[in-house]
């Protein structure tokens, strides 16, 4: 949206050189009118900004960046938020060192309207995963949570598209400027994010994603949050940084057990071993986030098949697990030859009673509206 004179004064002190969030941050604080302070810089200086950028905003000659984000602004759909404004969500401004300005393509009301979770796991998540991330998404936005994620491959692209789904509300948080889409591939989904919930960052257009920009990205997603639920993580995953963001935010941290043997249980059994709460199922959620909204019951158990199986297909889809298995171990468990097999395959995942896996392996797919549908 068109900018106003405050809104140009923040922009035109963020991109001078030498000032950054730790510098803007407490000039926020102590300037009621930037526009009034613009013409003197020498009361800016005693405010805390740099001698410096002082010195090239007596000049006043905004640069390339300035430009570039107020070009960005001029669509209606496009926000600047700035810490301490009405609009700016409360939740994150109780943060340390919450980000001075946020930009926003979208609804500013979507990431302040109501009770809000993150969803964050694995990039190469599996199916089953995805699978899980995607129905508690729908779920919760279903029960009127906004969920939160960070647009990324695997389980954040699977909670956001969950959401929309159910016809809630999403907020992706981006590591880059507002200007791109990161992963490109993801556009589309971007795309329908902001249609009806909204794209956030802190980062001026421009911003390439860079590795660095990602764990900052990350303390948005939690503070953004009441809790953050981690559904597949390595150990190493950047899923755990959000998850310690949220702890240090005093958000909860919630997570999605695994299989004992898969390498991404690792990052969710270590969080739950340190007192995250375990879930698996939408009630867990709702109890540890002590929310009076209304949440229906799950069980959480896996889902029966479907009634109308033959006995070979069902007896095929008791030997395919919740995590990815192998074609020789349904062959071993249903003790028919490899050809009948791979032929039952087929026709169970064509009925998605399973869902087929890099590396020639196959996982049964839960049934939807159960926890990992």
């Amino acid at each position: 949206m068109p900018l106003g004179a405050r809104g140009r004064a923040w922009l035109e002190l963020r991109h001078l050189p030498g000032v950054g969030p730790r510098v803007l941050g407490p000039l926020i604080g102590r300037l009621p009118d930037p526009a009034a302070a613009l013409d003197d810089p020498a009361a800016l200086e005693a405010a805390g900004l740099p001698q410096g950028s002082a010195e090239t905003l007596a000049r006043r000659r905004p640069g390339a960046g300035f430009h570039a984000d107020c070009r960005w602004l001029e669509d209606p759909e496009r926000h600047l938020l700035v810490r301490g404004d009405p609009g700016y969500p409360a939740l994150l401004a109780a943060i340390v060192e919450p980000p001075p300005l946020l930009y926003l393509e979208g609804d500013p009301a979507a990431i302040d309207r109501g009770p809000a979770v993150a969803i964050v796991g694995s990039r190469t998540a599996t199916r089953a995963g995805r699978d899980n991330a995607r129905s508690f998404a729908r779920d919760l936005a279903g029960c009127g949570f906004t969920v939160i994620s960070g647009l990324a491959a695997g389980i954040d692209a699977a909670a956001h598209r969950g959401a929309l789904e159910a016809g809630g509300i999403t907020a992706a948080v981006q590591g880059c400027g507002p200007d791109r889409v990161y992963p490109a591939e993801h556009a589309a989904l971007a795309a329908d994010i902001a249609a009806g919930g909204a794209l956030v960052t802190e980062l001026p257009v421009g911003t390439p994603p860079r590795a660095a920009h990602f764990p900052q990205r990350n303390r948005l997603i939690s503070g953004l949050s009441l809790g953050v639920l981690v559904v597949e993580a390595g150990a190493k995953s950047g899923a755990l940084t959000t998850a310690r963001w949220a702890g240090s935010q005093g958000r909860e941290v919630l997570a999605v057990p695994g299989p004992i043997n898969s390498p991404l249980s690792r990052g969710p059994h270590g969080l739950i071993r340190e007192g995250a709460k375990l879930v698996e199922n939408l009630a867990d959620i709702a109890e540890e986030l002590r929310t009076d909204r209304p949440v229906p019951s799950r069980t959480g158990h896996p889902p029966s098949l479907p009634d109308d199986l033959t006995p070979d297909q069902a007896l095929v889809a008791e030997n395919v697990d919740f995590q990815p298995t192998a074609l020789d171990e349904v062959v071993a468990g249903s003790g028919l030859t490899p050809d009948r097999v791979s032929a039952i395959l087929l026709e169970l995942e064509i009925r998605g009673v399973v869902a087929a896996e890099p590396g020639g392996r196959f996982t049964r797919t839960p049934a939807r509206g159960t926890p990992g549908s």
